[in-house]
């Protein structure tokens, strides 16, 4: 109906203002959260990043072409990168509302046409597996950085800054259990009061020395790398600090949504980040001995230790995002089958994204303070830090060429040149930071070699175990005949046998039947489901098929951001006519012991650390959710 022939009955038209302010509402509360979470990583940067050009490991000189030219780097790459890359072709990549780079994997999953789809998916996982050795090493430079500022003031803090480091990252960990709800309220107005602060920090001395906005002109990057050429490239390693966040942009768009990530990056972050920089620079045009720490010596003497203070509170909340994120992945990796079980707690009752993950957790924790103690500075830190991440944006690039091509329906020269377009400035920041790797370079590659191993492992490993166990699987007709030539004996209630395949007779029915001699009067063959979407609508969550002589097949599907809850899914098969009583039901599981022997179909050490994964994965009672006391285990070992 349009809306001159729309009528209202009655004395009172609705207020629709109430609905207006309450969406913008939600709005300025989505664009506040996303200040907090998304950009903690990339809005800390301008601790560390121009002071390496000039005082890290490969430093140049304080100079005015130089510093324009490093300046120019920086903003065109924040531009190019991060806003043209990432905010406006990569997050329209999304797997329904969900982004990062298991999410690309997953549409790549979906796409059997895909023409090299295992090749693909192997290095994006690789993509993913090297996000954990980021995220090793952005709480140990972040926070480590912002501390370092104490120095600024007075040398006397100087032992100290690393034992201070230690002990707040320490805290950091140990509080994850609580989740980031009771401290996400915080987030987003102090990292408000951060990108402000950092923005009045920079003005004064682009006020005093103006001629610095020159660098907003490309002209000054290029002439620095015909100066310096490979000096000049060298330097892109420390320049590409500053863009290290990007990829949190893109893995936290199911959280907040396109919309307020972009306004909230182009409007309030890029800005002050610019600004920041740029005051950086006129600073050391002013003063070069500053170049020690340029962004401590932007504040004035009262204010060093409160900045200190806000500075370590926004690297402890980039950290807290790293965390949480590599919580969520890890979960990702599981339902996608990539993974073995681990133990997810989930610390909100409302926000299923929020989980705890108590292995990941003490892992971080050890690699992170083990890296501040064997690096002592984030000068040093800085040495390693950007290998894992530009190595994940070729991966990115390559994969959404993939999505543009299969899904978006563009044409090969237009997917291709825009992906040629990102991947050669990819290349160059890779090239670039391969110069790290003797420097500490090596410790987020071995991490994510070591991930690597594990998920693919563990996801050959489980196809190999299915098709053994299809193998010695009973069709179920074959099932039924049995029964009705030998009919067991029928006792009262409901048996759920959870199986990974929706066909035949699952191994561990035979195994019961074998052994008991007795079938309840409703057994059902539950099978769970976990897809390439991130969740499921409720018309396609469960499907219930009778199946007969008592029998009735279920299919519970989840989405891979979802948590298999086994009792909440046979609930929803109530309303499509399956029958059962709580106090009636009892679930059995098979316990699958492996022993090795002839071996399993991979190599003698993947084979070994199946294994090994295997007897350490959460077992499924816990996983599914179903209560222990009312679950049967029946052991299944097989040899291989």
């Amino acid at each position: 109906m349009s809306p001159e022939r729309c009528e209202w009955r009655g004395t009172r038209k609705p207020d629709v203002s109430i609905g207006i302010l309450g969406t913008r509402r939600r709005s300025h509360f989505l664009l506040l959260a996303a200040l907090g979470v998304v950009f903690g990583d990339i809005g800390t940067s301008p601790l560390y990043a121009l002071r390496e050009c000039f005082d890290g490991i490969h430093a140049i000189p304080v100079s005015t072409a130089n510093v324009l030219g490093v300046l120019s780097l920086i903003v065109w790459s924040l531009v190019i990168t991060v806003s043209v890359k990432y905010v406006l072709f990569v997050m329209r990549a999304d797997n329904g509302g969900e982004g990062g780079i298991l999410a690309l994997v997953a549409l790549v999953r979906s796409k059997p046409g895909v023409s090299s789809r295992r090749a693909l998916i192997a290095i994006g996982l690789f993509g993913a597996a090297l996000l954990y050795g980021d995220g090793m090493i952005t709480p140990a430079i972040s926070v480590l950085s912002a501390v370092e500022g104490l120095s600024v003031a007075t040398h006397v803090f100087e032992p100290f800054i690393v034992p201070i480091t230690v002990v707040i990252l320490i805290l950091l960990f140990v509080l994850q259990h609580r989740g980031t709800g009771g401290i996400g309220a915080i987030f987003g107005p102090v990292m408000v009061g951060w990108f402000l602060t950092i923005a009045l920090l920079g003005l004064p001395p682009i006020v005093r020395k103006p001629d610095v906005l020159s660098a907003l002109n490309p002209w000054y990057a290029y002439t620095f790398f015909a100066a310096h050429r490979f000096g000049a490239f060298v330097t892109l390693g420390s320049v590409f600090l500053a863009i290290t966040g990007a990829e949190a942009l893109y893995a936290d768009m199911g959280h907040f949504g396109i919309g307020p990530i972009r306004t909230s990056w182009f409007v309030v972050v890029l800005p002050t980040l610019v600004v920041n920089y740029f005051g950086q620079g006129a600073l050391l045009l002013a003063r070069p001995e500053t170049a020690v720490n340029p962004f401590f010596h932007l504040a004035p003497a009262w204010g060093l230790y409160p900045l200190v203070c806000l500075s370590t509170m926004a690297a402890v909340i980039a950290s807290q995002a790293i965390i949480s994120g590599a919580f969520s992945m890890t979960q990702q990796a599981v339902q996608l089958g990539y993974s073995p079980r681990f133990d997810i707690q989930h610390t909100s009752a409302h926000e299923k994204g929020q989980v705890y993950i108590p292995e990941i957790n003490w892992l971080l924790m050890a690699a992170t303070v083990g890296l501040v103690l064997g690096f002592r500075s984030s000068t040093n830190l800085a040495a390693a830090y950007g290998m894992a991440v530009t190595a994940t944006m070729v991966i990115t690039t390559i994969l959404a060429y993939v999505v543009a091509r299969e899904q978006w329906r563009w044409s090969v020269w237009l997917a291709g040149g825009v992906a040629a377009a990102f991947l050669s400035i990819d290349l160059v920041f890779l090239g670039a930071n391969l110069i790290k790797i003797r420097h500490g370079g090596w410790f987020p590659l071995v991490v994510a070699a070591a991930v690597y191993a594990v998920m693919s492992t563990w996801k050959k490993g489980r196809e190999l175990v299915v098709e053994r166990l299809h193998a010695t699987e009973v069709p179920l007709d074959a099932f039924f005949r049995q029964l009705a030539w030998q009919p067991p004996v029928r006792v009262p209630g409901t048996a759920v046998f959870m199986t990974a395949r929706s066909e035949g007779a699952p191994p561990i029915l035979v195994h019961h039947l074998k052994h008991n001699k007795a079938l309840h009067q409703q057994v059902v063959l539950l099978t769970v489901s976990v897809l390439n979407t991130p969740s499921i609508g409720d018309e396609q969550a469960i499907e219930v098929n009778p199946v007969g002589a008592g029998f009735v097949r279920v299919i519970a599907r989840f989405g891979f951001m979802e948590s298999p809850d086994v009792l909440s899914a046979l609930a929803s098969a109530r309303e499509h006519g399956l029958d059962w009583r709580d106090e009636d039901t009892t679930f059995y599981l098979a316990h699958l012991t492996l022993l090795a022997d002839a071996g399993l179909g991979m190599s003698a050490w993947r084979d070994n650390l199946f294994i090994f994964l295997s007897r350490n994965a959460r077992r499924a009672t816990s996983f599914f959710q179903i209560p222990a006391d009312r679950v049967v285990e029946i052991g299944i070992q097989m040899e291989i």
